[in-house]
């Protein structure tokens, strides 16, 4: 079974900028939405940054563009991108505060090379935030 595997989190002073990246365990075929999401101690987990991928959708001979939605909290500091030649999702998250510290993870809508769609999640990565 295809597992997601989140790398990049760590400890950074406020200011600061980290990366995270996030990949499936084996060979994929594609990798369609994404999304980030965060969970802090004592509060429930929170959607991020999500990419809606449409880039394979046709309505009436033209195609959608692919859209990529944050959270309020993070507008302007976070980005999410994807590179489906490597089927990785990243999360460039500069400019962090404190209140940005929490687990982070990732999940992706994948189709695996048995043609098998599903949804997976990532173990979760820390990213600290001191003052």
């Amino acid at each position: 079974q295809v597992q997601l595997v989140e790398s990049g989190g760590g400890t950074v002073q406020s200011g600061g900028s980290l990366t995270l990246s996030c990949a499936p365990s084996e060979t994929i075929l594609r990798m369609f939405d994404v999304g980030w999401y965060r969970q802090a101690p004592g509060k429930q987990r929170e959607l991020v940054a999500q990419i809606i991928d449409r880039s394979l959708w046709i309505y009436s001979d033209s195609v959608r563009p692919t859209t990529m939605t944050y959270a309020d909290s993070v507008q302007g500091r976070f980005n999410i991108t994807k590179n489906d030649d490597n089927h990785t999702m990243y999360l460039q998250m500069n400019a962090l505060k404190p209140d940005d510290t929490a687990i982070y993870y990732c999940s992706a809508d994948i189709k695996d090379t048995s043609l098998t769609r599903a949804v997976y999640w990532g173990q979760g990565i820390q990213v600290t935030v001191s003052s």
